[in-house]
């Protein structure tokens, strides 16, 4: 909203009408979704905070601004009871951060129109638990991926549009190998791979995510568990396929069917890639259908290198995370690792007594 406009409403004049109201209140939420985006905060993020606000809202029926923590109560408590504690915890989030922008930007000015002052519903006594953070994924096993992977590849003989399949396989197949963010392999560019490096040549991420809004972490990914096959693969036999000039500058990896004329061509979309992965794990793993996802492809990738004897350092460079302990979270030993390590334990010790009896 306009300084303009906040002046105009502080006029002396008689109430704001309804129509009035209901403006200023889109303008105060235009302006949020505008320093969210300002502050580096993705555009996915962004639409589920909005989606948030919009539910509430819907439920309250009036302005946010006016929600008190008797309100919070009540919605929490009984509308939000049975849902998911994700789910609250994502939507009391959104309100806590709504709040403090509007003590920031509209304290006074809210003051001012309504006679209200401005204070989060939320507080220490009705706070949801906020367990988002904590949530298990699983992955599956590795005999269930390679199921997986197989019958798609099987497909790919036969599908009707074998470049697009092709190229959403292969960002499948670079989330369980290297561990690969989706949105991180979508923003490749051809001359990402860098086949000089290393023993298997590496991928330059130049888009890897941010920690407390830092803006995007480059790191550089090796192409282990077959991903350099795999990627030659693609290079040489598919990526020719789409309508892409590879001699313009920032020809991405991953092109999109449609081609801007002037551009290298554009770039497929997470969400493309997500629906790919749900259908081929309908089809070829059906057990693991809805909960197959790219990030779970990632736990899984994790989970065989930490089971391999990969160091949890190395993993959590290779996954690009800020901290350890969120890499430990990535990691799912399988349920026999105990017994398995006292197998282990007690073939060493025989083995050292048998050398000590010769």
């Amino acid at each position: 909203m306009t300084l303009a406009v906040v002046r105009s409403l502080r006029e002396p004049r008689g109430p704001m009408t309804d129509d009035e109201l209901a403006d200023f209140e889109l303008d105060v939420l235009s302006e949020f979704v505008l320093a969210r985006a300002s502050s580096g905060v993705g555009d996915s993020t962004i639409r589920g905070d909005t989606s948030h606000l919009e539910q509430v809202r819907q439920w309250f029926g009036r302005p946010l601004w006016e929600m008190e923590p008797r309100d919070a109560d009540r919605y929490f408590g009984t509308v939000l009871r049975r849902v998911s504690s994700s789910t609250r915890a994502a939507r009391a989030r959104t309100l806590v951060c709504y709040f403090e922008f509007l003590e920031i930007r509209y304290k006074v000015a809210l003051h001012e129109l309504t006679g209200r002052v401005v204070e989060c519903p939320i507080d220490e006594v009705n706070r949801p638990r906020m367990s988002v953070d904590t949530m298990v994924r699983i992955p599956p096993t590795e005999a269930e991926l390679e199921q997986l992977f197989t019958g798609w590849r099987e497909d790919l003989v036969t599908c009707r549009k074998f470049a697009p399949s092709a190229r959403n396989y292969m960002v499948s197949r670079l989330s369980a190998d290297v561990g690969l963010r989706v949105n991180e392999a979508c923003m490749l560019d051809l001359d990402d791979i860098r086949w000089e490096l290393g023993r298997f040549g590496k991928l330059n991420v130049r888009h890897g995510k941010g920690a407390f809004r830092s803006g995007p972490r480059q790191r550089l990914v090796p192409l282990i568990n077959g991903a350099d096959r795999a990627l030659a693969w693609f290079v040489e036999d598919v990526w020719a396929q789409f309508d892409a000039d590879e001699t313009l500058p920032r020809a991405p990896l991953f092109p999109s069917e449609r081609r801007r004329a002037g551009s290298a061509g554009t770039r497929v979309t997470r969400d493309v890639i997500r629906r790919a992965l749900g259908v081929a794990v309908d089809r070829h793993l059906p057990t693991w259908s809805g909960r197959l996802t790219p990030h779970v492809l990632r736990h899984y990738c994790a989970s065989q290198l930490y089971r391999t004897g990969v160091d949890i350092l190395a993993i959590q460079e290779l996954l690009g995370h800020s901290w350890i302990t969120t890499t430990m979270r990535y990691v799912h030993p399988y349920g026999t690792r105990i017994e398995d390590a006292i197998t282990v334990g007690h073939k060493r010790a025989a083995d050292r007594w048998e050398g000590l009896v010769r």
